[in-house]
């Protein structure tokens, strides 16, 4: 029997971009995901300043937004994984900002 081993690379991260609808990442093989933006409430739920800053973190293997304490990786986008946070936490974490917005 022959088998031969494939290595398989995961793409990375080199642009990333924020809509109202979605999240839109360019990879360095020339892919081009694009996910719902309701996958990740987080992002849905921040400012356009607060989407737009974001950074590659592990030289692209995924997305950072210091704003929104988001982390995405490239390797969930590529099998469809949307963000896994419960309710429980999503809800704490919007209390906390409409608390800091009223301050």
């Amino acid at each position: 029997m022959n088998t031969s081993m494939i290595e398989l690379r995961v793409a990375k991260a080199q642009d990333v971009q924020v809509t109202d609808d979605e999240l839109i990442v360019a990879l360095d093989d020339g892919r081009t995901i694009v996910v719902p933006l309701a996958w990740y409430p987080r992002l849905l739920h921040g400012t356009r300043e607060e989407r737009a800053n974001w950074r590659l973190i592990g030289e692209g293997e995924g997305i950072h937004w210091p704003d929104l304490d988001e982390d995405i990786s490239i390797e969930h986008l590529l099998a469809g994984v949307p963000s896994g946070e419960s309710q429980r936490s999503l809800r704490k974490w919007l209390a906390s900002r409409e608390q800091s917005r009223s301050a």
